[in-house]
């Protein structure tokens, strides 16, 4: 059963909004440079749901207080994810983000990696300012928490991109479950979380204890990502049908392979051993077409709402003895705007 509440609007308002402060602080060159600072501002001015430093944030006044530290983590938190969308966006050959054309697509790829790779030393300038007065102890938490995420992230990705580069077909769910909690999850949850919690507490309180939550959330949150893909949602600002394009390994592309006729997996099969650019509408649109027949867009949204359910469990575990404020029902409605969310 998803978590029947949303996130409070202005909560998620008011900490993207002080967000979004700290990032034009971050940002700012006295001297800027053409073919470079502008780029680093592109994907942060474009907007974005700042769930990441939301996150952040709602942990750190949950378990101690929001200071000024906290606003910096979050964001380093919001600099990082756009330094990797950067690369992402290069690494997945990907037309669109946030509705309007990727960072290569508009400025060629040298200059698009050379801003993604600034960027993230970027956001190592909030981190580090947010630590220095915190101590030895603290500031070690966060960089333990941060190489962690770091480590997870990569190994994530390499999984992505390998199973396309080495077109890897013979795929468990298991697998997906692996990928997406190293690439989606730790980044975009787990650590955030993480940050806010040894922040707010002045590490005091343990970071094991949100892993859980944001495991299954990440989860849940990649599935549902992955549905919106396919869909027409004119609000998603991504290429529709853009994961068939670069034949990634999705929840829905692992069952229908795996519910396919031996003729349609070979079809599949072929598929996935093409370029892009060798991959034809038709056949993007038959294999949609097929995972629908099949049900595996239907089995995604069950299996979504399945981890959402397992996140609500270890929400009680990791904030069960939290009183009642508006950060812990903000985090319990995540659960349910993964899947509402604009």
């Amino acid at each position: 059963m998803i978590h029947p509440s949303l996130p409070p609007d202005g909560l998620l308002a008011r900490y993207s909004a002080a967000t979004k402060g700290q990032l034009r602080r971050y940002l700012e060159n006295d001297s800027p440079e053409p073919f470079l600072d502008p780029l680093l501002a592109e994907y942060p001015d474009r907007g974005g749901k700042m769930m990441r430093p939301a996150i952040c944030i709602a942990n750190a006044r949950i378990f101690g207080e929001a200071r000024e530290e906290v606003y910096r983590c979050a964001a380093a938190v919001e600099l990082l994810h756009n330094a990797l969308l950067i690369h992402d966006d290069v690494q997945d050959g990907s037309d669109m983000r946030r509705g309007r054309p990727t960072l290569h697509a508009i400025h060629g790829m040298p200059l698009a990696i050379n801003a993604g790779d600034a960027l993230l030393f970027t956001a190592f300038r909030p981190l580090l300012d947010a630590v220095r007065t915190m101590g030895s102890d603290v500031g070690r938490q966060v960089l333990d928490v941060t190489m962690t995420m770091a480590r997870q992230t990569a190994e994530g990705q390499a999984l992505e991109l390998g199973w396309r580069d080495r077109n890897v077909t013979d795929l468990a769910e298991a697998d997906y479950f692996r990928m997406a909690l190293k690439k989606t999850a730790w980044m975009g949850m787990i650590w955030p979380a993480q940050l806010g919690l040894i922040v707010g507490s002045w590490g005091r309180a343990d970071p094991q204890r949100v892993i859980g939550f944001g495991h299954f959330l990440g989860i849940a949150f990649q599935i549902e990502d992955d549905l919106r893909n396919l869909s027409e949602d004119p609000g998603y600002g991504k290429e529709q049908n853009g994961d068939l394009y670069e034949a990634k390994r999705t929840l829905m592309l692992v069952h229908v392979r795996n519910a396919a006729s031996v003729n349609e997996r070979k079809r599949i099969d072929t598929f996935l051993g093409l370029t892009r650019d060798q991959r034809t509408d038709a056949d993007v649109l038959w294999l949609a077409a097929l995972m629908e027949r099949k049900g595996s867009i239907a089995y995604a949204r069950k299996v979504a709402a399945a981890m959402a359910g397992a996140a609500l469990q270890e929400f009680e575990q990791a904030y069960g003895d939290i009183g009642d404020c508006e950060d812990r029902q903000f985090l319990a409605g995540l659960v349910r705007w993964v899947f509402d969310r604009p």
